[in-house]
């Protein structure tokens, strides 16, 4: 991820709450936290790279 340095994002919730049952949440908390364990150990892609081939997809 170039030079260790990325973008800092602010989030807010669109409209609060969603529609998943109990079993969905479990599945969404699980990828993220597979996610961030990814990212921890250098895995991931840098959001440049990944901007530049989604506008190269046109």
């Amino acid at each position: 991820m170039g030079n260790g340095r990325g973008t800092v994002l602010d989030l807010a919730v669109a409209e609060p709450g969603d529609e998943l049952d109990d079993e969905e949440r479990a599945e969404l908390h699980a990828a993220l936290a597979a996610g961030l364990a990814e990212l921890r150990t250098g895995g991931g892609i840098d959001a440049e790279e990944l901007l530049s081939e989604l506008r190269a997809r046109g």
